[in-house]
């Protein structure tokens, strides 16, 4: 399983989404050209030291990326759906591909993807948070393939 970013504008949000692949062991494929650097202290603020463990790819265009994929159907989160989360049938190899926050992905994007996929959520708001979809979504995929770590849960600390 892989999450991919397309051309992502809030270094935040990816910064975020790395921290969350270095806790799930998701690879991370981020397709540029980004709406800030990805030195952006922003962007390393939100993933901390977590950034350092994720095993994350450049890829310099939505083609290049396209080159260099191996192998795994391209899952694309959208409002603009074939089937719900819980309706889908998440497979061990599958690339949850993530559009820009502020428009999503084009057209041809979204034609080339294998399966369209939207978060179910009240009616009349347009989407959730980009770091938000991206961890329900990982985690919905990760519950129906198994996590594959011999790790308790973390429950945080005592209190006393």
């Amino acid at each position: 399983m892989r999450i991919a970013l397309y051309q992502p504008d809030i270094p935040q949000n990816t910064g975020t989404i790395l921290r969350l692949a270095a806790c799930f062991g998701f690879p991370v494929d981020i397709i540029e050209p980004c709406g800030f650097a990805l030195s952006d202290a922003r962007m390393r603020r939100a993933g901390m030291d977590y950034i350092d463990h994720v095993d994350w790819t450049r890829h310099n265009s939505w083609e290049r990326f396209l080159e260099q994929r191996t192998s795994g159907r391209l899952v694309l989160l959208t409002t603009k759906a074939d089937s719900s989360l819980q309706d889908f049938t998440f497979k061990a190899d599958d690339i949850l591909l993530f559009g820009q926050e502020s428009a999503g992905v084009p057209e041809e994007v979204h034609n080339r993807a294998d399966a369209r996929v939207a978060i179910p959520m009240q009616s009349g708001l347009r989407s959730l948070n980009l770091a938000v979809s991206a961890s329900i979504a990982a985690w919905e995929a990760l519950r129906q393939t198994g996590f594959g770590h011999d790790v308790p849960p973390h429950t945080g600390g005592d209190l006393a």
